[in-house]
């Protein structure tokens, strides 16, 4: 069978599968029926072999196991599974569902945007549609306010007159339509950044969410809201856990419980996927927090700078503020990624808490008692102080004390019991877990015994149980100090501080002499009875000091591309018959024997 006839052969079960689902009344995704399947092939009890292709028979079996595992509500192994699609299915990071946001937005502006860019208006009502046009898109874009709130639009509009006036979309229908989009963008974050200001200075904006507060209160809330669910998740692990330990020391009977231990798993399964996926989005969270700490001071100090560069003038550069409305813009869009992905996070947080549904029938509140719970086991690895601890019975077994009521000292080194603020220790492994498997109970049977034996107050140490028994001394300091000392358990941990935690701020200006400060203050009083006086003489009328300056010849040269030579060929005339002869007449003859030039 080839890979597409392989492909179409899964497909057609998943298909078959879905709609059994949906008969049954349980709406599945194809994802989650995919992994189903390749779970209950690769399970060697099912059988199947992945080395043969599948016969009808198989198909048909195959699909009811899934069929049959997927409608199943009582198991926690089945809502382990669908927890752990739906969480790869919708978590993302907050880079990615910001990316999937903008691409969604683009998307429902993009009608606009056409209309916008390729519309051809002429009249004087055809370009105010295009002008309101252009300010819906600036809202909708921006997220600021509604297209619909009468007084938003106003405030919009002005805030987009003084930066585009109308008079100016001949030339914006003039651009190309890329150019059109790019206008549109900036445009937007303009008159964004101008909205953000005018509602910090109290002149509008009135209907703009004050979304850094929002942020502020809504963090603490989902951040205790998870922890809550942490701890729910992690006492119910807990509490499986101490079962199956009973299961383990005891037998499947123990303590009358009716759940297979095979269920018993499974259910600690499901909650401590439950928990890592919690301490997953509690880590988001924590790192969103702190995006918006940083989002707010970068908001306040752009703010600041903008105040300063505007004071209240009419008219500012343009090169100077419009940056900084751009600035503004972009920081509180920071802002609404934000505040959406905490959303998703909370909204993440709610559905996972339907993926316990199934084990919470498997953990009756009579069946589990605190102590599980209220006991925890120390050591020397992990606790510092742990020769200074105060021993319970004055450091003697306490199961020993209950089972024969016998005095063996105990071992610190096979480990200390801490049940209830109290420190135990045990002679023997087996009296430590018999005796950490019902505290409360080995507590209250030791107080019998003691009441028979009344000496075992003063030995054990025990007047914090007989209140009405007064010890023979008073407890010295010491005594009192040794009391209050509790374990301290060790980790490996790390800090780092920042290098300067607070920015410096030095103020040139600043004297902290009051006589320097009372020199100057005289120096400028008295420069303003100061004036400067000039006059001019018959004799200095018209004459003064001349300066001209010029610029002096400099060297110059030029080069040619090549350099070149030529060389001519040397004359060589002769002249024969100069001397004369016998003849009375002067007969010479006059040869050139110079080579041609361009031989």
């Amino acid at each position: 069978m080839s890979r597409a006839q392989a492909e179409g052969v899964i497909k057609k079960i998943i298909r078959e599968i879905v709609q059994e689902c949906v008969r049954r009344s349980h709406s599945v995704s194809d994802t989650l029926v995919a992994f189903m399947i390749k779970a209950v092939v690769l399970d060697p009890i099912n059988q199947f072999n992945v080395d043969r292709p599948l016969t009808k028979q198989d198909v048909r079996r195959l699909t009811q196991l899934c069929v049959d595992r997927l409608v199943d509500q009582r198991s926690p192994s089945v809502d382990t599974i669908k927890m752990q699609v739906y969480f790869d299915m919708n978590y993302t990071s907050q880079r990615e569902l910001r990316e999937e946001h903008e691409h969604l937005l683009l998307a429902k502006l993009s009608p606009v945007v056409c209309e916008i860019t390729e519309t051809r208006a002429k009249t004087h009502q055809a370009l105010d549609g295009l002008y309101r046009k252009i300010v819906s898109y600036i809202l909708l874009r921006s997220g600021m306010g509604s297209p619909t709130n009468l007084s938003t639009v106003r405030e919009t509009t002005a805030a987009l007159r003084s930066v585009f006036p109308q008079s100016e979309l001949g030339t914006f229908m003039s651009l190309m339509k890329r150019d059109k989009e790019q206008q549109l963008v900036e445009l937007t974050r303009i008159v964004t950044g101008i909205r953000l200001f005018n509602k910090n200075t109290g002149k509008g904006g009135e209907d703009v969410d004050d979304l850094p507060e929002i942020l502020n209160e809504a963090l603490p809330i989902c951040s205790m809201y998870i922890e809550s669910e942490l701890g729910t998740s992690r006492n119910l692990a807990y509490q499986y856990t101490a079962i199956l330990e009973n299961f383990q020391r005891a037998g499947a009977g123990a303590r009358g419980y009716i759940f297979p231990p095979d269920l018993l798993k499974q259910a600690l399964y499901n909650v401590r996927q439950h928990e890592a996926f919690l301490n997953i989005i509690l880590a988001d969270v924590i790192l969103c927090a702190k995006r918006v700490e940083t989002l707010q001071a970068d908001l306040h100090s752009e703010m600041e700078e903008l105040k300063a560069t505007v004071q209240s003038r009419a008219a500012v550069p343009t090169a100077q503020v419009f940056p900084r409305f751009t600035a503004l813009a972009k920081l509180w869009s920071g802002f609404q990624d934000e505040m959406i992905f905490l959303s998703v996070l909370n909204n993440m947080v709610t559905s996972l808490k339907s993926f316990l549904a199934s084990q919470s029938q498997l953990l009756p509140e009579d069946q589990v008692t605190d102590n599980e719970l209220l006991c925890e086991w120390l050591f020397p690895e992990t606790t510092a102080n742990f020769d200074k601890l105060p021993f319970e019975y004055k450091g003697m077994c306490a199961y020993t004390l209950v089972k024969d009521g016998s005095l063996l000292p105990g071992n610190p080194s096979i480990g200390i019991l801490k049940h209830r603020n109290k420190f135990y220790i045990f002679s023997s492994k087996e009296a430590a877990c018999d005796f950490a498997a019902n505290p409360d109970e080995n507590i209250e049977q030791l107080a019998e015994i003691v009441r028979r034996s009344p000496e075992l107050i003063q030995l054990l140490d025990l007047h914090h149980q007989f209140v009405c028994i007064t010890p023979y001394s008073e407890v010295s300091t010491e005594s009192e100090e040794r009391l209050l000392v509790k374990p301290i358990t060790m980790c490996d941990s790390c800090t780092q501080t920042d290098t300067h935690p607070v920015e410096s701020n030095i103020v040139k200006s600043y004297e902290w002499n009051e006589w320097e400060l009372r020199r100057k203050a005289i120096k400028l009083a008295n420069l303003r009875r100061k004036v400067t006086h000039s006059m001019q003489t018959n004799l200095s009328h018209m004459r003064r000091d001349n300066v001209s300056q010029v610029y002096l010849p400099r060297d110059t040269a030029c080069q040619t591309k090549k350099e070149g030579t030529s060389n001519v060929p040397q004359p060589q005339v002769y002249l024969a018959g100069l001397r004369g002869g016998e003849t009375k007449t002067t007969h010479f003859i006059k040869t050139n024997l110079t080579r041609p030039a361009d031989e």
